[in-house]
């Protein structure tokens, strides 16, 4: 039977990637904490990780992994300090494992002299001296009592214990085990990793050679297993078919190992072996001396109930972990979730139709229609639940995203020599997929702004009255309809005249501008602008915050900064939740529909005839309290037939985009609400200022603005002709 092990290789690499993510954050927490459970938490991603490996057929990774897991474990049993020096050569453990994960799923050839250089420094400092001496381990009396509680013992130290536990295993899997692409015969060549294995076959079960399924497991089997190897190192072996199978772990004796023999005491005779060299075949030595059921056994008889209470235990412990990761998630692919989004998208705009054909109809001929409104309410009621249930299955915490800053944070900060303390809030805060993927690059660029420009040295730290480790702060929380991500430092913030000065420089702006602290600081997004005074490979390029804009611009968010000379700075990240819906204004402009996202929107208010200017016969501005604010007649910008001429006679909304203040003039404004966005570039063409495309209730086309793109566009004509640009105040 040949069975495709594709499927099986994509969940084990994403297996693998979640276990790596566990053992780096659990590395960066041995920074700061010596706990147990952390240590453990690693030890058993890596345990994992080699034992899938070598399930697979990935006996690089395998091997590697296991010698990091043997540093582990004497972390773990307490016979080697933790120190920096070992947590940083195993965080480069980790970087080599994602490249050798990487280039399996790719199907591409290791990076074998980065493997050999990091797995070398391994293996020196697994010969250094530990923390005990592992050869020696102290004598106890072998006691039924003592035997028990050995067994149940999570985690025995193999090395320092130098005890021999025998263990009784019941294995009977279902019959649509090998069906899975599941080979018993890998994990009985991991168990003899571990040992002396023993294995009996139950084919008691085996039909009539006519009633047979070949694509059946007809076979179970009873193993003995002598080793120095925890209850737990055992069950991790069969974790991948612990859903799929009956399986039963019991202790059967313990005794001490005698040194250099590998010969039962008192008999003489070498233990059974078992060969499973081909997949799927599973040969057995025919031996009387197999290990006896434990009830069988008169030594144990006293604790015959103790033994079957543990055994019981841990069969109803892997049912009811299987049972509870079947019903926590599944794993769905992304397509299938974009098509469903795209058809509850589509009843949306059905459910808005109707709505309008009710309102409609309600008008001609009130009172008959009372019917048609309650069931319309009732679809728009159950449609906007569906909507927010499905938009949910994308929806993914941001901690994916925050957590790659611990380790860029510890060592970044280490090579530019500087002391920093990362706290992360609201790493719950759940945000759309997409969203997700394109704001880690903006945010690494944030980071690393203020690790280079923003915290100062200790040194400078110390002599400014300072605390000489610096604080750094990712906070994410919902704010409406949006997500609110801010990265704020305690450094020594944005000098504003330099700011304004390297802006000079650069023709930005100009020597006699008036400009506030949201301008000023808003000029560091410019293309090519850095206040740098050297250029490093951390930054000074000039290049980071441009492409923090651009993306978060992509995004339909907007970025904004705040900072206090000294005291610290703080980046504001204001994005939509998800990309598919957007809450928006429509407004009127003659015989054409618009769609003004609310987030852009400041304020909307009916212009008055003397506060209205004009510069040059081109640019027309809007005086708001203390401020001018350029009027885009969108009409003339799109080239479409405007309703309404005089300004005092329509409406302005004004609108925000890199702390600048724009007016779009308007005929009237038709309502707010929620719709659905419809590419217009994958359908039409791009147009610069226009985001998207929507259905209405009528049926009709609306566009979408793009607030930022729109006011490129604006700037670009007036530069044509030569009017009036930005505000005056």
């Amino acid at each position: 039977m040949s069975i495709d092990l594709s499927e099986f290789h994509d969940v084990f690499f994403e297996e693998c990637s979640e276990g790596l993510d566990v053992m780096e954050s659990g590395l960066l927490e041995l920074d700061h904490t010596t706990d147990s459970e952390d240590i453990n938490a690693i030890f058993r991603a890596a345990h994992s990780i080699k034992g899938g490996s070598a399930s697979f057929g990935f006996m690089e990774i395998s091997s590697f992994t296991h010698v990091m897991e043997t540093l582990l474990d004497e972390i773990r049993d307490g016979r080697r300090d933790i120190t920096r020096d070992g947590i940083d050569l195993l965080l480069a453990s980790v970087d080599v494992l994602r490249g050798m994960v990487a280039a399996a799923r790719d199907e591409q050839a290791y990076d074998q002299p980065v493997i050999d250089e990091v797995h070398q420094k391994l293996e020196s400092m697994l010969v250094t001296q530990t923390k005990v001496d592992t050869g020696i381990a102290e004598q106890k009396e072998d006691t039924a009592s003592e035997t028990v509680q050995i067994c149940e013992k999570a985690n025995v130290p193999r090395e320092a214990d130098q005890r021999i536990t025998s263990w009784s295993i019941n294995f009977k899997p279902d019959a649509s085990l090998l069906r899975a692409g599941n080979e018993p015969s890998r994990i009985f060549r991991e168990l003899m990793r571990l040992g002396e294995l023993t294995v009996e076959a139950d084919v008691s079960a085996i039909p009539p050679l006519s009633e047979i399924d070949p694509e059946n497991c007809y076979i179970g089997w009873s193993l003995s297993l002598e080793t120095s190897a925890s209850r737990e190192e055992i069950e991790e072996l069969f974790s991948w078919v612990a859903d799929e199978s009956d399986l039963e772990i019991a202790c059967a004796a313990t005794r001490q190992k005698l040194p250099d023999t590998d010969v039962e005491p008192g008999t003489g005779k070498q233990a059974p072996i078992v060969s499973a060299e081909t997949p799927g075949e599973v040969l057995v030595e025919a031996s009387a001396d197999v290990t006896p059921n434990v009830q069988d056994q008169p030594a144990e008889k006293a604790n015959t109930s103790q033994v079957t209470k543990v055994a019981e235990a841990t069969k109803n412990k892997s049912v009811s972990s299987g049972s509870g990761k079947e019903s926590g998630s599944i794993r769905v692919a992304i397509d299938k979730v974009d098509e469903l989004i795209n058809l509850v998208g589509e009843l949306v705009i059905t459910q808005s139709m109707l709505s309008q054909t009710g309102v409609d109809l309600a008008n001609s001929e009130a009172g008959h229609f009372d019917k048609l409104r309650d069931g319309l309410t009732q679809l728009e009621r159950n449609t906007r639940e569906l909507q927010e249930s499905v938009l949910q299955i994308r929806m993914l915490p941001i901690s994916f995203s925050f957590s790659r800053f611990p380790r860029l944070v510890r060592d970044l900060s280490s090579k530019i020599g500087k002391q920093v303390e990362l706290t992360m809030t609201g790493e719950q805060t759940e945000v759309d997929k997409t969203v997700l993927e394109k704001i880690g690059d903006p945010l690494i660029h944030l980071v690393r702004n203020s690790l280079d420009h923003g915290i100062e040295t200790p040194e400078v730290r110390k002599a400014a009255g300072k605390p000489e480790t610096g604080r750094l702060e990712l906070l994410a929380y919902h704010e409406g309809g949006d997500i609110i991500i801010k990265v704020i430092d305690d450094g020594a913030g944005l000098n504003r005249e330099n700011i304004i000065t390297k802006a000079m420089e650069k023709g930005l702006i100009g020597e006699t501008e008036d400009l506030t602290d949201e301008r000023v600081y808003n000029l560091i997004f410019a293309p090519g602008f850095s206040t740098a005074e050297q250029v490093s490979d951390v930054s000074g390029r000039g290049v980071g915050m441009d492409v923090v804009r651009r993306n978060v611009r992509d995004l339909g968010g907007n970025v904004s900064i705040n900072s206090n000379d000294g005291a610290g700075s703080t980046v504001t990240i204001r994005l939509p939740l998800t990309l598919a819906i957007l809450d928006g204004q429509l407004a009127r402009i003659g015989e054409e529909t618009y769609i003004i996202s609310l987030v852009s929107i400041v304020e909307t208010l009916q212009m008055q005839k003397e506060s209205i200017s004009s510069f040059t016969g081109q640019s027309e501005l809007y005086r708001l309290r203390d401020e001018y604010i350029p009027i885009i007649r969108l009409s003339e910008l799109f080239g479409t037939k405007s309703g309404k001429k005089n300004l005092e006679d329509g409406l302005l909304i004004v609108v925000e985009a890199d702390g600048q203040h724009h007016g779009l003039f308007v005929d009237e404004l038709l309502g707010q609400q929620q719709v659905v966005i419809k590419s217009l570039e994958s359908n039409f063409t791009h147009i610069q200022g226009i985001a998207g495309a929507t259905i209405l209730g009528d049926g009709k086309v609306a566009l979408i603005i793009d607030i930022p793109g729109l006011i490129q566009r604006y700037s670009k004509q007036c530069q044509q002709n030569e009017c009036l640009l930005g505000a005056v105040s």
